[in-house]
C-alpha cells in the first residue's frame, strides 16, 4: 500500500539513506527481545507495557488511516502537498512517530527485555532524528504545511 501511495503522489524522499537502517531496526525489534527473554521462559507479560503497546498501535492505526493516500513508509513528500490536519494531526505534527517511539519501548518491555528496549530505543532515536529532520525540511518548503502546522507541537500537545 505504501509503494502505491508513493507512486501515485510522487515527491521527494526524506532521509532515504537511513531507510535500510530503519527497516533493520524494526526487524531487530521483533527478534532481539525474543532472544533476550528466551533464557527466562514462563515470565508473565507486563500489563502496564501491554497497555502502552495497545495505545501505540491504536495511535499508529489512527495516524495512518487519517493520512489515507498520503501515507507512505519512506516519508516521501509530494511537491503539491496538501497537509492533513485531522485525526491525531489536530494535536501534534508527528503522531505516527510518537507511536513508533512507544512501540520501541513497549514491545521489549512487555516481556521484561530491558536491554533490548534500551539498545533498540537508542538506535530508533538516531534513525528518527535524521528522518524527522529531513522530512520537516521537505514539509517546511510547503507554504500550506507551514500555515497548517504553525505553532503545533511535534510530539506532545502543548510542547512545541
Amino acid at each position: 500500500m505504501s509503494r502505491e501511495h508513493e507512486r501515485a503522489r510522487g515527491g521527494r524522499r526524506a532521509a532515504a539513506s537511513t531507510y535500510p537502517v530503519m527497516v533493520g531496526a524494526h526487524v531487530a525489534l521483533l527478534t532481539l527481545p525474543l532472544l533476550e527473554v528466551s533464557r527466562r521462559p514462563g515470565r508473565a507479560p507486563n500489563p502496564f507495557w501491554l497497555g502502552v503497546l495497545g495505545a501505540a498501535v491504536a495511535l499508529r492505526i489512527w495516524s495512518i488511516r487519517t493520512l489515507g493516500d498520503s501515507w507512505n513508509a519512506r516519508a516521501a513528500v509530494p511537491d503539491n502537498l496538501e497537509p492533513v490536519t485531522g485525526g491525531p494531526y489536530r494535536f501534534v505534527r508527528h503522531p505516527n512517530y510518537v507511536a513508533v517511539i512507544l512501540e520501541f519501548a513497549a514491545i521489549p518491555l512487555v516481556a521484561g527485555a530491558w536491554r533490548s528496549a534500551i539498545a533498540l530505543s537508542i538506535l530508533n532515536a538516531a534513525v528518527l532524528a535524521d528522518r524527522i529532520t529531513a522530512e520537516e525540511r521537505l514539509l517546511e518548503a510547503s507554504p500550506a504545511y507551514r500555515q497548517a502546522f504553525a505553532g503545533r507541537a511535534r510530539f506532545i500537545p502543548g510542547v512545541v
